[in-house]
């Protein structure tokens, strides 16, 4: 019997040495998904082993299990194992817990520190994790009213601006460029005679340029920033013909492309200057509008977006830049600041239904001559249709009545949404619990028709011009 009780330790200590082998070469190959079973085993036979807990901290790092990374990373912190502490610095900052995210590279640069090894790469993260924390804790009191999820070379389907504000086009639709792969927007003012825009050069960084209309002809092309080696990009320029915003992957950016601004001044622009959060973040943002006639703003961003699609969120524009109170708890600065709900940023009581329909109206197809139509779809840069007649292939015309069946549900759930948003702001703390879930599923809703209704709008497009 004892000989039998020996026997059957061994083998199951060489089985479990063989699983931990096994898993750690699976680890130290970067296949995380494969090993992350093997670690989660050993975790529940040894809830404190500090090695196996980093060991699956990371692999539910890199597989997106955020909150179990967080649980078994923080364990392995306890104990000073130094990998733990970068990923959860890393998690901290993803969700924009940038004071615990400052904890954890200072302890990080500690543990190097006793090693005796360089923190010289390290003190730079904490460096920017650090100016975060700063622009959370300075954080602009902004309304944003409005949002729409798009394809992200339809972002200017968003943006209506008033005839006194210019005009935003298309890259590949103006006369400055002949390639139809250049990622910019192109802004011309409202007399028509000077625009701004981005143009890469051959390593694919973009500058700012300049152009002036003489008589018929853009000419005179020129840097709008003489000395600068950022990547810049998607300019516009407010109405006192001055201001100019824009977004840089430079100047101290946070992540990806941020929002500057800057104005022009004897005879040159200004050093640019950062905007706050919630403008900017940790993904990328730009083109920023500000439409003085419709008293509201546009920005673009990919946050929280999957590849290929951003938001277009719609604000009011405060010119004070009145920052959000001092005494907010920090889960109500995070979510403000990633725009997590864009309810959490709204005035109880305010109704900014009229303010959206302004801000969706063109003003050029309302001053266009008035013809009976259905509807207005942009075929090609020389064709709107408006009547189901007008269509060559009958397949597209199927296509484009999905289009407008979507935008049916749309409207309507646009209307209910509207109606719950008023009963929310308007009602007491047991209506706006009772409410905001079905808020936030109206949301979710709404996004994916919008989705949707983009899709059909492509398919019927290219439909129709190929026929």
């Amino acid at each position: 019997m004892i000989v039998c009780a020996v026997l059957l330790v061994t083998l199951v200590a060489a089985g479990h040495a063989q699983s931990l082998d096994q898993a750690k070469k699976l680890y130290n190959e970067g296949a995380y998904a494969e090993a992350k079973p093997a670690f989660e085993k050993l975790v529940r036979q040894s809830p404190s082993n500090p090695s196996y807990n980093l060991w699956y901290g990371v692999c539910c790092f890199e597989t997106d299990d955020f909150v179990s990374a967080e649980k078994h990373l923080s364990v392995a912190v306890s104990r000073d194992l130094g990998e733990s502490y970068h990923y959860l610095a890393d998690i901290y900052t993803a969700s924009y817990r940038f004071a615990e995210a400052v904890d954890m590279w200072k302890g990080y640069i500690e543990h190097l520190k006793k090693k005796k090894e360089d923190t010289e790469a390290v003190e730079a993260q904490l460096a920017g994790v650090e100016k975060l924390l700063r622009m959370k804790e300075r954080m602009e009191d902004v309304q944003v009213i409005d949002s729409i999820v798009v394809d992200r070379d339809e972002i200017l389907t968003a943006y209506f601006l008033s005839s006194d504000c210019g005009t935003l086009l298309h890259a590949s639709g103006s006369d400055f460029f002949e390639l139809t792969d250049v990622q910019t927007s192109v802004y011309i003012n409202p007399k028509g005679d000077q625009a701004y825009y981005g143009r890469p050069d051959e390593n694919g960084r973009y500058t700012l340029y300049t152009q002036s209309k003489l008589m018929d002809t853009w000419a005179d092309e020129s840097p709008v920033f003489a000395a600068d080696t950022a990547d810049n990009n998607y300019p516009f320029v407010r109405g006192d013909g001055v201001t100019l915003y824009f977004a840089s992957k430079g100047n101290g950016s946070i992540g990806g492309y941020d929002l500057f601004v800057t104005r022009y001044k004897n005879n040159a622009f200004l050093a640019p200057e950062q905007m706050g959060m919630p403008f900017n973040s940790t993904a990328n943002d730009y083109l920023m509008v500000i439409d003085e006639t419709k008293e509201t703003g546009w920005f673009v961003s990919d946050r929280n977006q999957p590849e290929g699609k951003v938001c277009v969120y719609l604000f009011i524009p405060d010119e004070s830049r009145k920052r959000i109170d001092s005494s907010a708890d920090d889960l109500q600065l995070c979510r403000r600041a990633l725009l997590a709900s864009i309810h959490d940023t709204w005035v109880a009581g305010n109704d900014y239904s009229e303010r959206i329909s302004r801000a969706r109206t063109d003003e050029m197809a309302m001053a266009a001559p008035k013809r009976p139509h259905d509807f207005a779809f942009v075929v090609n840069d020389l064709n709107t249709y408006h009547t189901w007649t007008d269509f060559k292939s009958p397949e597209a015309e199927n296509a484009y009545r999905k289009v407008e069946n979507i935008r049916k549900q749309i409207e309507d759930l646009k209307q209910k949404l509207d109606e719950s948003r008023g009963k929310y702001t308007a009602g007491n703390e047991a209506a706006r619990t009772r409410l905001k879930s079905s808020i936030l599923k109206s949301e979710e809703e709404l996004t994916t028709l919008y989705a949707q209704m983009n899709e059909w709008v492509k398919k019927t497009r290219n439909i129709e011009n190929k026929h």
